[in-house]
């Protein structure tokens, strides 16, 4: 996936995730963040924490130009080295496309997840141009090469890396929602790319103008997604500073103290402007006799 994002089309998809984690991230607030995988994607660079980490778990060497963050920790994503509820901000760039369990991974990030925290998952569409041709592409290689035509399954490769495993959109919000993560309403999913996967930066070029169309007209069909989603725990809510609380217990009080005394006011008010009630004796005339 690292040398995959130096193409043509990895420079697409870069451009399109960068804003929209600079943009998600840029008003989450917090003391600890970390981002699993993808180190060509700085997708904490917007956000202001003081503890920002970028996580790696592949084997291979990747030199400082290859990464905008430096890495700081080498771990399985399955398995985290931090405890529970420790983290208020996860970002997971394609980070379960890649990873032979996804599930338990979401798991593992759900559980290091402070409440309220929040995790950015971006990932691949299979309901999309690309989800197609990477079917396409994967079978027919797979079906040359076990017919022994291998010169012709080396012709055949698909453009994306082999290894991607594609989850729905839909699939994912299963597993959130299993796990107490709930996707914001209002802007929580969002879609992109939707020009054809092509080798060449001038094809791609000129078909730029399906970016517009596909936002307007069919926007799930985008070639990748983009989800936020926030750890909801029952019985948890957010403390606020002292100041904060003495401040609503004080506009609470005042409208109490005011009634009591427009109240007060009224009484004596009506007390002072109804003049006594004179005493009415009801007479008989006498008759006469």
């Amino acid at each position: 996936m690292q040398s995959w994002c130096e193409t043509p089309a990895g420079s697409y998809l870069l451009a399109w995730e960068r804003e929209q984690y600079e943009r998600a991230v840029a008003d989450i607030f917090g003391y600890h963040a970390l981002q699993l995988g993808l180190p060509a994607l700085d997708s904490l660079s917007a956000n202001r924490m003081p503890h920002r980490w970028l996580a790696h778990c592949g084997t291979g060497s990747l030199t400082a130009d290859a990464t905008p963050r430096p890495i700081t920790l080498h771990t399985d994503y399955a398995a985290l080295p931090f405890s529970e509820g420790s983290l208020d901000l996860v970002t997971l760039p394609h980070t379960l496309d890649l990873h032979p369990d996804p599930h338990a991974v979401l798991r593992e990030v759900a559980r290091v997840l402070a409440p309220n925290g929040k995790v950015l998952i971006s990932g691949f569409n299979p309901m999309s141009l690309w989800g197609w041709r990477q079917r396409r592409e994967t079978w027919w290689a797979r079906t040359t090469r076990e017919a022994g035509w291998h010169w012709l399954a080396q012709r055949c490769q698909p453009v994306l890396p082999a290894d991607l495993e594609f989850i729905s959109p839909w699939r994912l919000r299963d597993w959130l929602r299993l796990l107490n993560l709930e996707v914001e309403a209002g802007g929580g999913d969002r879609y992109g790319l939707w020009r054809p996967l092509l080798r060449s930066a001038s094809w791609l070029h000129r078909w730029r103008w399906l970016d517009s169309a596909g936002g307007r007209w069919w926007p799930v069909l985008g070639a990748v997604y983009f989800v936020v989603a926030v750890k909801r725990v029952q019985g948890v809510r957010l403390l606020e500073p002292r100041w904060r609380r003495a401040a609503s217990a004080a506009q609470q009080a005042a409208p109490a103290s005011l009634v009591r005394h427009r109240r007060e006011s009224v009484v004596s008010e009506s007390v002072m402007a109804s003049p006594e009630a004179p005493d009415e004796r009801v007479t008989t005339p006498s008759r006469s006799r």
